[in-house]
């Protein structure tokens, strides 16, 4: 779809063209829905299951019990910040005259693109730690919001509007790798009902720290989009370092 609005010859492009896209995407989300439906399920075992809401509550006293554990969760609260940061370089883009619907559409390539090109690199790198993926992409994520941060404050978004977008593709890249080196450390933390136990607190901790991350929105009419990617990135850096105290877990 990103292409698509890409190569449109408009840079706004009219509601009824919009429109169609919409469809489009919905047709295809729907096409997807229907493979899935289509795929054989193997019944897995359901002994001793209960609401995960209420599991995950009953095993909160993990975050007090297991110390390792309790700093993953923390590092993975401050690394949300590199996903609450990818609006603010949307926002640079439209405040420093990048707006229009043929900017939205590279931002769009720029996602898709950065999750198809470094899932495969990510992935192969968190077989051999996956504790190194995790500080690298975040100190990568981070380094990227000061940088653009200044870029901002000297000028330069004014004169070169591609960065935000381009910055954008390699905050996407950077996230992808947080993304996926969580996932696997966490999964190499522990196994069985261990394993749960983790993935269903974390889980609903970080849901949490999610629903109160909007009261940081409210510091972005004062501060401004690029005062907003110097926080998220201050929030990172303290992930790295957090980062750094975790063990190796393969």
């Amino acid at each position: 779809m990103g292409g698509i609005l890409a190569t449109s010859t408009s840079q706004d492009p009219s509601p009824i063209f919009l429109a169609v896209i919409l469809f489009g995407a919905a047709a295809l989300w729907i096409g997807a829905a229907g493979v899935f439906s289509s795929v054989a399920e193997v019944a897995g075992a359901t002994g001793g299951g209960d609401d995960a809401l209420r599991e995950a509550l009953r095993r909160l006293n993990l975050l007090r019990s297991d110390p390792p554990f309790r700093r993953f969760v923390i590092v993975r609260a401050l690394l949300i910040s590199t996903g609450l940061a990818a609006p603010f370089y949307v926002a640079l883009s439209m405040e420093h005259g990048g707006g229009g619907g043929r900017t939205l559409a590279y931002f769009l390539l720029a996602s898709g693109l950065a999750s198809a090109l470094s899932s495969l690199f990510w992935g192969r790198y968190s077989d051999r730690s996956s504790r190194s993926v995790l500080i690298a992409a975040a100190s990568a994520a981070s380094s990227l919001g000061l940088v653009v941060f200044l870029l901002e404050r000297w000028g330069f978004l004014d004169r070169f509007n591609w960065i935000p977008p381009f910055a954008f593709f390699l905050l996407a890249v950077a996230h992808s790798g947080i993304r996926i080196g969580r996932k696997t450390y966490i999964l190499d933390m522990a196994g069985g009902a261990r394993r749960t136990d983790y993935v269903a607190v974390s889980n609903t901790v970080i849901g949490a720290v999610l629903l109160a991350s909007g009261v940081v929105g409210f510091l972005a009419p004062i501060i401004g989009s690029g005062g907003m990617l110097l926080l998220l990135s201050v929030m990172g850096f303290v992930g790295v370092l957090g980062g750094r105290t975790l063990p190796e877990a393969q």
